[in-house]
């Protein structure tokens, strides 16, 4: 192994990073470079700064990248109505090759010789940092300190850091028994009583949704508008992926809406119970797939739900910057073209309801076919018999034949 002169670390400035901070420092006899970033976990990044320059370090990156997150990340996730496993709607897996891609791009400004992350050895994260990180540079040297060190319980990284004068915040009311996630697009929450996949999560957890029993006994209304697959207004107001997603997020956790609670299959070959609260998300996918059921052709619509299972295990298990996953989004993207128009949902305990939909130049519905009253001639109905009889033709050969034989 080459020696490490200068690292980059994702850092939040809480007890994990830190002490991997100042273990590196110790341990590879290296400068460390800090990089936090804002993708909307709603939590004042700007400590992070004074922790790091407490601890010694020069250069610090702090980053606010909650449009580019949505922009670039979430709003493409979303045009291919992505669902990992069926439920999952992959708030922390679509987080990581942001990410992933910076702290790459920070190295290389730098001149740093490696990278480093604290995701756990048991998780899904160190695989999606590092799969990122070797795609866009195959030659990085990745650092994880929790594959390497000693310090395997909380009790021990308290331990490190008091001996080494690094600050050990107690918040008030003791630590929060689960551990947790939050970006624009989702909070998440494990460990604790979740670890049991019979125990119903206590009240108290959600942050920020409401119970549905609790939400406004009168719904909410509002409109998306479309253009290429991307919602770009709300109520008739242009706005940034970011606070669409921001608002939606408000909007629909006051309405109870967003919660889920699964037990997922993680890449690295363990079962995992997780909650999340993911309210715009829960909005968006209900709306696009309103939209595209307007405006685009059958077998188009078909086959994005076929591919769509490959492209959720691609983004979950951390290949974002894989060949395969952008071939797909080049055709997925491809389909966009035509779903423009709006959509109108109702929120209301818990629910996202579509109410209607509507596409001026994109719309596949033809009222004068698919009325159920007089169509003046726009669909011969007689024309079903031969349709059905060519299509029974296999069937009635080999119904023939199961006679013939019995």
């Amino acid at each position: 192994m080459t020696e490490v002169k200068k690292v980059v670390l994702a850092y939040s400035g809480g007890l994990d990073t830190s002490v991997i901070l100042k273990w590196l420092e110790e341990t590879y006899h290296c400068e460390v470079v800090t990089f936090t970033a804002d993708i909307g976990q709603g939590e004042e990044i700007a400590p992070a700064r004074d922790k790091a320059q407490a601890m010694g370090v020069k250069d610090i990156f702090i980053e606010v990248l909650r449009e580019e997150f949505a922009r670039d990340y979430v709003y493409p996730m979303f045009r291919a109505n992505t669902l990992y496993e069926g439920e999952y709607l992959l708030g922390t897996s679509i987080a990581r090759p942001l990410i992933a891609k910076r702290l790459v791009e920070i190295a290389n400004e730098t001149g740093a010789d490696a990278i480093a992350h604290g995701a756990t050895g048991k998780g899904n994260d160190q695989v999606r940092f590092e799969l990122g990180a070797y795609a866009l540079k195959p030659d990085v040297r990745i650092i994880s300190p929790w594959r390497e060190w000693d310090l395997t319980s909380r009790e021990k990284l308290i331990a490190y850091a008091e001996s080494h004068g690094i600050p050990v915040e107690h918040k008030k009311g003791g630590k929060s028994p689960y551990s947790m996630d939050a970006n624009l697009l989702h909070i998440s929450y494990e460990g604790g009583v979740l670890e049991d996949p019979w125990a119903e999560p206590e009240e108290d957890m959600w942050l920020w949704t409401v119970s549905p029993e609790k939400a406004p006994d009168v719904p909410t209304y509002i409109e998306l508008g479309f253009e290429r697959g991307d919602v770009v207004s709300l109520d008739g107001k242009s706005m940034s992926p970011g606070l669409i997603m921001e608002t939606l997020n408000r909007l629909a956790g006051t309405n109870g809406i967003g919660r889920t609670d699964i037990v997922e299959n993680r890449y690295v070959g363990m079962k995992s119970r997780g909650c999340y609260e993911t309210p715009a998300g829960t909005v968006l996918l209900k709306a696009h797939r309103a939209i595209e059921s307007i405006t685009l052709d059958r077998e188009v619509a078909h086959l994005k739900d076929e591919l769509m299972p490959r492209y959720a295990s691609l983004v979950y298990n951390g290949y974002w910057w894989s060949p395969e996953r952008r071939m797909l989004q080049e055709m997925i993207d491809a389909s966009q073209e035509t779903v423009n128009g709006s959509v109108r949902l109702k929120l209301y305990k818990g629910n996202v309801i579509v109410v209607g939909r509507a596409s001026d130049t994109n719309s596949l519905f033809d009222e004068r076919i698919a009325t159920f009253e007089e169509d003046e001639g726009a669909y011969n109905q007689q024309d079903a018999e031969g349709f059905i009889k060519l299509n029974a033709l296999r069937m009635r050969i080999a119904a023939g034949k199961n006679r013939k034989s019995s």
